[in-house]
């Protein structure tokens, strides 16, 4: 055990974590993402039972974002013509204006399949059991300064 570590945060996951750079990504992806078929260049960590809010306010308690981009988060845009509502992405404003003070300004949504085409560049994906659609967030790891 370690002190000031949120406990959802794996011996794996932090190793993970500690290992990545400046300007190194991730996706902690929803329970309908395609983890597997779109992690075969990246590290791919299994959160069964987990939702995406509590995986990023954890995280974010140990990763910086990047300052270096105007964008360091990306959520995937709806696709037209989907009636989907995103009231998640507003919890995400919520949790990151707790870890940065830019807040939502942090944040751009891409395309569904440019969000793809970013993710088989991540370092590492993080599979959840997250219900919400269009729940994918990417982040860009900054430096600790």
């Amino acid at each position: 055990m370690l002190k000031n570590i949120p406990p959802i945060l794996s011996p794996e996951m932090l190793k993970v974590l500690c290992e990545m750079g400046h300007s190194d990504r991730l996706v902690i992806a929803d329970g309908n993402f395609p983890a597997a078929s779109m992690g075969k260049d990246a590290i791919v960590l299994r959160c069964d039972g987990h939702g995406v809010p509590e995986l990023l306010d954890a995280i974010l308690t140990v990763f910086p974002l990047d300052t270096y981009v105007e964008k360091p988060v990306n959520l995937m845009q709806v696709v037209a013509g989907d009636n989907v509502q995103t009231p998640i992405w507003e919890t995400y404003k919520e949790i990151i204006a707790r870890h940065d003070p830019r807040g939502a300004e942090t944040i751009d949504c891409l395309e569904r399949f440019a969000f793809y085409e970013e993710t088989k560049k991540v370092y590492c994906i993080i599979a959840t059991s997250e219900s919400a659609q269009y729940a994918n967030i990417m982040l860009q790891k900054g430096v600790i300064i």
